[in-house]
């Protein structure tokens, strides 16, 4: 049950808490990062426009100042002005008509009759005109006779004194140029706005469509008209809800979040698995200690009986052959003495009593009795040991018995080497604070599988071994606070390292 809670709360806190702050996290960014675009979609096409307005009301005014310095010259008979207005009416479409109005108001001369004297739009623009003496565009439409909807944009003709003479006036169809601007852009909706924020033109734009929120930059986007008091206002497109963009980003996530789930889960897994196979061994351990703490006494008391009534008779019987047997069951005898040592130290590795040991004297004393095997073994020794003391806190019997079985287990490595005599390296170091004794052998070597394996109790390569040699002598340096390192590779040797903590070190 615990552990079904322990995997549920894993797969909230991995999968389905950050598939949804992810997946939320990234469509808002998707949402801001379109926003974006379609302000500068809009901001794009509003710039159309306005270079469209501006190049449009440049060649106005051109065309007004063209008319304004003519009908200087012909000021005395503007009536002779009607041909050249028509001309130039004629010559561009977007007009709905060009006139010379006098300083009162009053139509001189135009290029049709569309424009009636009763309507007070002109008489504003030419009061306008005569304050400013400027070109004036006027800030609302107004309607002609035919029914179109134009805007004025007016010149001031002025005499050598500056004295306004008259003013002509060009009138701007509306409808013709919504029709050019849904042409250039058939799909946006645009508002054309006078410098008092009135609504001049509209693009696109229903009678039925709610004109709000105009000041929202991320619903309008405004840009002023460079040669004019106008602004243009062009309307952000709505954000597509796309549901197929947001299932993919949160396939996407929990794609990436179960995947991470599954290598928590593996992870774990292969935590738990290591636990319990540690956990397995120390059971082995436990027991075997348990079963040498219980029986090693009983089985060395009888053992001992033995050894000496074997020793007895072995005086009497002189024999060669009696002695060779006698000799044979004399060394099984300490054969297992041994095993049953070997088992005392796995049920209790720290009974003796600990106290601070010069390795590098213990090596010393060892140096007779392992060169006197290597000899007999034709191995050659190298032992290279620090001439000054070495202190750690262990047991001296329990090290020499670990330097002794390793170096045993050297000897027979290298028992089948046929091409040349092997070579026990031994040496001893201060590394950071720990002394490190390094035995190293050109033996046959130990296969990578077998390493993973070597201090499994009771797992053994050898015909007549038990298998709890390597696993003593890890228990022993492992009560001294140490650790064993092995190291191997086929056909080229092996090197243990020994590591044990000197005295003062942290």
């Amino acid at each position: 049950m615990k552990k079904h809670l322990k995997l549920l709360i894993i797969y909230i806190f991995v999968v389905f808490v950050p598939t949804i702050i992810g997946s939320s996290y990234f469509i808002h960014l998707r949402s801001i990062i379109n926003l974006n675009e379609r302000i500068n979609e809009a901001n794009w096409i509003a710039s159309i426009h306005e270079s469209h307005w501006d190049k449009f009301i440049s060649g106005t005014v051109t065309s007004l100042e063209m008319i304004s310095m003519t009908a200087k010259t012909l000021f005395a008979d503007l009536e002779q002005m009607k041909p050249l207005l028509e001309k130039a009416h004629q010559s561009d479409p977007r007009y709905g008509g060009i006139y010379l109005v006098g300083k009162n108001g009053e139509i001189i001369a135009g290029s049709n009759q569309h424009l009636h004297e009763s309507n007070y739009i002109e008489k504003e623009l030419v009061d306008e005109v005569m304050k400013t003496k400027d070109v004036i565009i006027s800030n609302k439409s107004f309607s002609l006779e035919n029914g179109q909807t134009v805007i004025g944009i007016s010149y001031p003709i002025l005499a050598e004194n500056n004295e306004l003479m008259a003013v002509s006036l060009a009138l701007l169809r509306i409808d013709y140029v919504e029709n050019l601007m849904k042409v250039l852009t058939p799909d946006s909706k645009i508002l054309l706005l006078s410098a008092n924020e009135n609504i001049l033109m509209t693009f696109n734009i229903k009678k039925t469509d709610k004109i709000e929120d105009l000041s929202n930059e991320e619903k309008w986007v405004t840009y002023p008209i460079e040669r004019l008091p106008w602004k243009i206002k062009v309307k952000v497109d709505e954000e597509e809800k796309t549901a197929i963009y947001s299932l993919i980003i949160i396939g996407i996530h929990l794609i990436l979040t179960h995947i991470l789930f599954l290598l928590i889960n593996y992870l774990l897994l292969k935590r738990q698995a290591a636990i319990e196979r540690k956990e397995n061994e120390v059971q082995k351990l436990e027991l075997v200690g348990t079963l040498a703490a219980s029986t090693a006494h009983e089985i060395r008391n009888p053992l001992t009986g033995i050894k000496g009534l074997v020793q007895l008779l072995s005086e009497k019987y002189d024999e060669p052959t009696d002695r060779m047997y006698f000799s044979v069951i004399d060394k099984e005898i300490e054969r297992i003495n041994e095993i049953v040592s070997e088992f005392l130290i796995l049920g209790k590795p720290t009974a003796q009593k600990m106290e601070i040991v010069d390795i590098s004297g213990v090596l010393r004393e060892l140096y007779p009795l392992i060169l006197s095997e290597a000899t007999f073994n034709r191995v050659h020794l190298h032992y290279e040991v620090v001439p000054e003391p070495v202190l750690v806190k262990c047991t001296k019997d329990q090290m020499k018995q670990v330097i002794l079985n390793i170096t045993r287990n050297a000897f027979e490595a290298m028992k089948g080497e046929i091409k040349c005599d092997g070579i026990l390296t031994i040496e001893l170091r201060k590394e950071n604070h720990l002394c490190e004794i390094i035995i190293t052998d050109t033996g046959v070597g130990i296969n990578e599988k077998v390493i993973e394996q070597i201090f499994t109790p009771f797992y053994t390569s050898k015909e007549t071994g038990t298998g709890l040699g390597l696993v003593v002598c890890k228990r022993i340096l492992q009560s001294f606070n140490g650790e064993i390192l092995i190291t191997s590779e086929e056909h080229k040797g092996t090197t243990v390292t020994l590591k044990l903590p000197l005295i003062g070190s942290s």
